[in-house]
């Protein structure tokens, strides 16, 4: 394993040291820049920022460290680096910085699709392709209360919670190690499974595969058709006979046939073949090549599914037929008609958008689901309804039901009464479908109320928007930081002005010049997503107990202008959304992509992905394309149809 993960190093060092073409410029005209205005501050032990420009002295670290450089350029040409008070590189110098950015890391680029990794199923996708394969969850027996929420499934209650991978997604697996807990459970969950599938209780999905079972037990016909219907399935490909022959054999000889068919069974769930995607894709070795029709139906399926491929599916990749644009066209269009497209949002967008943090803010179980739900099913219309891509900040929809229809007073007239089942005294609540007719103040992601109390006050939500919706990554907070300073006594400055003072550090400006226009974009929204300039408005008991209800003035003179590192000025969060769906919308919808592509490959994007990057985002940025549109795209995308596979023969 050690000498493959070091030829595997070796050869993407080699790939992107010839990606990126020789820059004979670097050493006399941009290494000096470098040193005469970065490295005073971005050097030694704790460098600003993290980042240690001393290492850019060559050619080699310099070309390597593309994504750094991506967020240097942003910030010398916002003139937000270096620093007002240090000197300031000349327009000429600025304008060199940029051609040799421009020639050697972004037009030098060649494509490339990447080198094939294997991926261990995620806990989701392992869960999801066990019932698939069974036709049942396996579920853990709970005594749940009416008004709790549990998780019943026995997978996701018996397996590691997977950990981000560098792409920032849990189906980044390739660097999960698999350990003798993680065995013991697959085998455990297996054992569990195959019980089940051959007992009285499951009769029914064992009889879908071999037909009517009689009183005195399965034959031997029906156990070989078992065998020949299941395996292709579990490796989720045709396999020749050969791979038969061994379970086969075994059937014929055995007096038990139940017991042989739970070790044969078991032994192709407890298989790498199983267990990990794409190992048994025949491959030429280090060669790019297109990957083969399993293997594309397999990336698709779990791209917009989480779980294995269905029948339609893997019939067409039996017959050749998922390279035809139309074919795999019209299986994407069928695949996110299934209720199984919920996964998008219920693992993509969640952990893109960190939609889990907010049903933390509530106790109640019910009130805790309606709001976790309500970005949820907005997500999922926007996926699965063929909506435009920049409606994620702009849309004229809402889903909200008794919990959080007092966001939308002139609204909540369309709502259907909900009738509680007799007998039941707290009941979770569906989420219904409204038009934002007499509402301008909601609509998009940024406006729903559980985003709004997750991420409470100004910094918060401005660092939301950068990271999230526009794909900026920010550097940690300096440690001596502190708080904003309440008013000394006899001030009345609003959290605004004492903000002004608290940031006037200048190690601090960098990054609060990007984030606070954001954030104080939307002041006009208090901690509980209320919008404040409504004529309805009510604080609760406990904010007028606390001091924190704002007074009649407090309110009219709510401030929420601002301006952009790119000299865009707003003077409401209405004029900001704006600006976010036109001169800012290019940036959103790049970021969009970024996120996409990368769950969809199951790994961080590096340097020879930008071309595809670009080369989407031209083609999805204007006001009609969507996500629908996106995922095409991507399906058809260079890493998502080839590969490199390093040193594995066909």
């Amino acid at each position: 394993m050690q000498v493959n993960t070091l030829i595997l190093f070796l050869s993407l060092w080699l790939l992107t040291d010839s990606i990126l073409a020789e820059n004979p410029t670097y050493k006399a005209d941009i290494q000096p820049l470098v040193a005469k205005y970065c490295v005073k501050c971005h050097s030694g032990k704790r460098p600003k920022g993290k980042i240690d420009f001393s290492q850019f002295m060559t050619d080699d670290h310099a070309r390597k460290k593309y994504e750094v450089w991506q967020s240097a350029l942003e910030l010398l040409e916002e003139r937000e680096m270096p620093p007002e008070d240090e000197p300031q590189p000349t327009e000429a110098e600025r304008a060199k910085i940029k051609a040799w950015y421009e020639e050697q890391l972004v037009r030098s680029v060649k494509a490339h699709p990447g080198f094939f990794k294997p991926r261990r199923l995620s806990a989701a996708e392992y869960r999801n392709t066990l019932h698939t394969l069974f036709g049942f969850d396996l579920e853990v027996n709970i005594a749940e209360a009416e008004q709790t929420v549990a998780e019943k499934s026995l997978v996701m209650k018996l397996l590691p919670l997977d950990p981000p991978g560098k792409s920032g997604y849990r189906n980044d697996t390739s660097g999960n190690p698999l350990t003798t807990v993680i065995w013991n459970q697959y085998s455990y969950l297996t054992d569990a499974a195959l019980e089940q599938f051959f007992s009285s209780v499951r009769r029914e999905q064992l009889e879908s595969i071999t037909g009517p079972i009689a009183k005195d037990g399965i034959t031997q016909a029906q156990a070989e058709k078992l065998i020949r219907d299941f395996l292709p399935r579990v490796y989720r490909r045709s396999i020749p006979e050969s791979d038969l022959e061994k379970p086969l054999m075994a059937i014929k000889a055995s007096d038990e046939l139940i017991t042989t068919l739970k070790v044969e069974m078991k032994a192709a769930l407890m298989s790498p073949g199983f267990m990990y995607r794409g190992l048994l894709m025949p491959a030429k070795p280090d060669k790019q090549q297109p990957v083969d029709d399993f293997e594309l139906a397999e990336r698709l399926s779990y791209f917009l599914w989480a779980d294995m491929p269905d029948e339609k599916l893997l019939e067409s990749a039996r017959e050749g037929k998922l390279n035809d644009d139309s074919v795999l066209k019209n299986h994407i269009d069928r695949m996110l008609a299934s209720p199984k497209a919920r996964s998008l949002t219920d693992d993509f967008a969640t952990q893109w958008l960190t939609l889990d943090e907010v049903a933390k803010n509530y106790r109640n179980p019910p009130q805790q689901v309606a709001f976790k739900t309500q970005p949820l099913d907005f997500m999922n219309y926007l996926f699965t309804s063929n909506r435009p891509l920049i409606e994620l900040v702009d849309s004229k929809v809402a889903f909200v039901n008794q919990f959080t229809q007092g966001y939308y007073p002139r609204d909540r007239h369309q709502l259907k009464r909900y009738r509680k089942p007799k007998g039941v005294e707290i009941a979770i609540i569906p989420n219904q479908m409204i038009q934002l007719d007499k509402t301008p103040e909601r609509g998009g992601i940024l406006t729903i109320p559980g985003i709004l109390q997750m991420n409470r006050g100004p910094i918060l939500r401005g660092v939301w928007i950068l990271e999230r919706l526009l794909g900026e990554h920010l550097p940690e907070p300096p440690p001596d930081v502190g708080q904003v300073p309440q008013n000394k006594r006899g001030e009345k400055l609003t959290f605004r002005q004492r903000f002004e003072l608290h940031r006037s550090k200048k190690t601090c400006a960098v990054c609060h010049d990007k984030i606070d226009p954001l954030g104080f974009g939307l002041t006009a929204y208090d901690n509980r997503g209320i919008f404040l300039l409504k004529d309805s408005y009510t604080p609760t008991k406990k904010e007028r107990k606390r001091g924190l209800v704002p007074t009649e003035a407090d309110r009219k003179g709510i401030d929420a202008s601002g301006q952009l590192p790119t000299g865009e000025k707003f003077k409401s969060y209405q004029e900001l959304k704006q600006i976010l769906i036109t001169s800012q919308r290019e940036k959103v919808i790049r970021n969009i992509v970024r996120q996409m592509l990368s769950y969809a490959l199951c790994r961080k994007l590096e340097i020879f992905d930008r071309p595809t990057v670009e080369e989407i985002t031209r083609k999805v940025n204007n006001k009609h394309s969507t996500y629908r549109d996106l995922i095409y795209e991507i399906a058809n995308s260079l890493p998502f149809r080839k590969t490199v596979v390093q040193g594995k023969k066909s």
